[in-house]
């Protein structure tokens, strides 16, 4: 995949006229069209007005709208309507200015000078470099646990300083090729400096703060002053539907206008009936189990191995995804830059399998496999990865827990546990979850030599040295990793007939994902 503004070819970016807006549907045919091609055309035009409510699930009593707290897909979403990052990540996962209008490295690629756009927060004050310096700073601050925290940790912040109000100098604590995806990072959204309480929200999103009850609705409105112009919509209100088939119902109940995370199973039942209109970006899910390698029985990598060879991939595919996806090879970012596409397909190797359990002494092993309703498929890979353990003398007990608590509980407890996760770049995935600082480390992998690699390829302005390097991590990984990723899922939302402007290629938590400024109701 081209990263043109990662690719350091072109020392600057510049953009105009919203990079990263949705294109509409073509529509207007010629004169003498039929009452139904006027019709078509009529939808495809935006219009202004209306209340949009999108049912997501959610995470319980405990919601906050502070954006550096964001873990969920609702959170995301909310936080994309209030607030905005300086950059974001296209459909190709390349980063695309978003407060920022551009960026430019040295020439030994550890000072990176950022410029901000005109825009504004919801009360009127301008976004300063002071606001970026502040934002990244609390997230930053090592007393938080923020999500984004491990992206920004390349950043010297006592050094960083703003030059003049729209100008940021990011020093760096070393050379980063691909700083710009730290500008990307989810969570990594601007508030207005010494922001500290989210009850009343101000960012400078395309939405301003109504109301908020925690585990139950967000409802916001037009900002009339954003900066990349109005939304269409007068109103948006997130609802939360915990369980998918309380999204379906509403939505087919004209409770709501879009629900968020359909299974393939739901989908196909309502497709092409008329009654919703059924959306699929393929591929944009990676799901599989994560295996924690800092305590037994998946300290020892030949158990680790041996588990590879255990899971029938295409029976998962079919089985817990109906189909609706690609298999996986244990790593993450199929089809993406630096994806070692070169290393041979897994496939299950029962006798293998049995031979590096008898190898580490755990012939007859019994483990727990946590999983939750929290995800689409998560219940039922547990149940058919339980069958095909079986069959290499594991037993697996599938434990079911609080889908509202889930990646929280699994972040540190237990040893197994059903895993998914939304697109990003790999870089970006290396930094927040396998490196030994990062904070979503779900497998405990910490090596140093591992975190070396990965720095040593940040420092790299060659591409192809670069990727050389990501290659190396790959198959270290692939050999003795702790992600299980056995697919790839296509991500499916679902809308009334009515809902124009859902972005029908970009996958989740990248910028056109869950755009509601650029949605209007026909």
């Amino acid at each position: 995949m081209n990263h043109p503004t990662t690719g350091l070819a072109r020392r600057s970016l510049l953009i105009a006229g919203g990079a990263g807006t949705l294109a509409l549907a073509a529509g207007c045919g010629p004169s003498g069209t039929t009452a139904s091609d006027a019709e078509n055309a009529a939808s495809a035009t935006p219009k202004p007005g209306g209340r949009l409510r999108a049912a997501f699930a959610g995470g319980g009593a405990g919601e906050t709208l502070d954006p550096h707290a964001a873990n969920l897909f609702v959170d995301a979403a909310r936080s994309k309507a209030l607030f905005d990052k300086l950059a974001d990540f296209g459909a190709d996962l390349a980063p695309v200015p978003r407060l920022a209008s551009g960026w430019e490295p040295n020439e030994t690629l550890d000072t990176w000078r950022v410029t901000l756009r005109r825009a504004a927060f919801h009360d009127g004050r301008p976004v300063t470099a002071e606001d970026v310096l502040y934002s990244y700073r609390r997230i930053a601050d090592p007393k938080g646990t923020f999500r984004a925290k491990a992206s920004l940790e390349p950043i010297d912040l006592d050094a960083s300083r703003a030059l003049d109000p729209s100008t940021v100098e990011f020093r760096l604590k070393r050379p980063y090729a691909e700083f710009p995806n730290t500008l990307a990072a989810f969570g990594a959204y601007i508030v207005p400096k010494d922001a500290a309480d989210f009850s009343r929200p101000v960012g400078s999103g395309p939405f301003t703060f109504v109301s908020f009850k925690p585990g139950a609705s967000l409802l916001v409105k037009r900002n009339p002053a954003y900066w990349e112009g109005a939304p269409h919509l007068e109103e948006l209100e997130f609802v939360i539907a915990g369980e998918e088939s309380a999204r379906v119902g509403a939505l087919l109940g004209g409770q709501v206008e879009y629900a968020h995370e359909l299974n393939p199973a739901t989908a196909r039942a309502h497709e092409g009936k008329g009654r919703i209109d059924v959306v699929r970006l393929p591929g944009s899910s990676m799901q599989g189990f994560v295996m924690k390698t800092d305590r037994p029985p998946f300290d020892d990598k030949r158990v680790r191995q041996a588990f590879f060879l255990i899971a029938d991939r295409k029976e998962l595919v079919d089985g817990a995804l109906s189909g609706a996806g690609e298999i996986g090879n244990d790593l993450f970012g199929k089809g993406c830059r630096y994806y070692a596409a070169g290393l041979p397909q897994r496939t299950r190797d029962l006798d293998r399998a049995r031979a590096l359990l008898k190898e580490a002494g755990a012939e007859g092993l019994k483990v727990t496999l946590d999983t939750a309703p929290a995800a689409t498929g998560f219940v039922e890979a547990a149940g058919i990865f339980k069958e095909q353990a079986a069959k290499a003398g594991v037993t697996v007990e599938v434990k079911v827990g609080n889908k509202e608590t889930y990646w929280k509980d699994i972040l540190s407890s237990g040893t197994f546990a059903s895993y998914r996760s939304g697109a990003m770049p790999i870089e970006s995935h290396v930094s927040q979850r396998l490196l030994t600082g990062s904070t979503t480390n779900a497998t405990k992998w910490q090596h140093k030599d591992f975190d070396d690699l990965y720095q040593q390829a940040q420092a790299t302005a060659s591409e192809p040295e670069r990727t050389a390097l990501y290659e190396r991590m790959q198959r270290r990984l692939y050999d003795e990793g702790g992600f299980l990723i056995w697919g790839f899922a296509d991500w499916i939302v679902a809308t009334a007939p009515t809902v124009r402007g859902v972005s029908k290629t970009a996958p989740a938590n990248t910028l056109d994902w869950a755009r509601f400024d650029k949605i209007w109701l026909a």
